[in-house]
């Protein structure tokens, strides 16, 4: 399947770059996982977005493996409550000890139930792995979602809140 976001409703896009990364290109080094072996510093990139309904309230951002071998994917990270106010994150943000996230964004845990953006790690000779970081612009400031729920159910929390929706892919590979 290509598109992850298939059952997903259909809402306007906007633009989410990085000056780290280019849409459909290999993530950085640094951006694979130290935490799982595959040799990177588990630090996120720099985020940046414009034209975002005018609407919207909140962001919500995630990103998600759909290559993973594990029959559902494989979330890396997730963030909500980031406030409407917002246009970026800087590198790093992903790391809850670097206090980079903007005030009332709550970061969940990841598939390895660490609160924290987790790197790249596709199983060695597995192939290309897809890396959707995205943006979901919401019509609501707050989602009841609690801080230690996962990024599938944050996923269908907002389903019903998404107005727009931006989206950055990389790509990584281990031989």
């Amino acid at each position: 399947m290509n598109d992850p976001f298939w059952k997903l409703p259909e809402v306007p896009h906007f633009s989410l770059t990085s000056p780290d990364l280019e849409d459909g290109a290999a993530l950085p080094p640094w951006a694979r996982s130290g935490i799982a072996g595959a040799g990177g510093d588990d630090r996120s990139p720099e985020l940046e977005w414009s034209g975002a309904p005018e609407s919207t309230q909140s962001f919500a951002l995630t990103m998600y493996d759909p290559d993973a071998p594990t029959g559902s994917g494989w979330w890396h990270w997730a963030v909500h409550g980031i406030p409407a106010t917002t246009t970026s994150l800087p590198s790093n943000a992903g790391d809850p000890e670097a206090a980079l996230l903007p005030h009332g964004a709550v970061m969940l845990p990841n598939e390895i139930r660490v609160p924290r953006y987790l790197g790249a790690a596709p199983p060695a000779g597995h192939g290309d792995h897809r890396y959707y970081f995205v943006l979901s612009a919401l019509d609501t400031a707050v989602l009841d979602v609690d801080p230690a729920s996962t990024p599938a159910y944050l996923g269908f929390v907002l389903r019903d809140h998404i107005i727009g929706r931006a989206v950055l892919m990389g790509t990584s590979r281990t031989d």
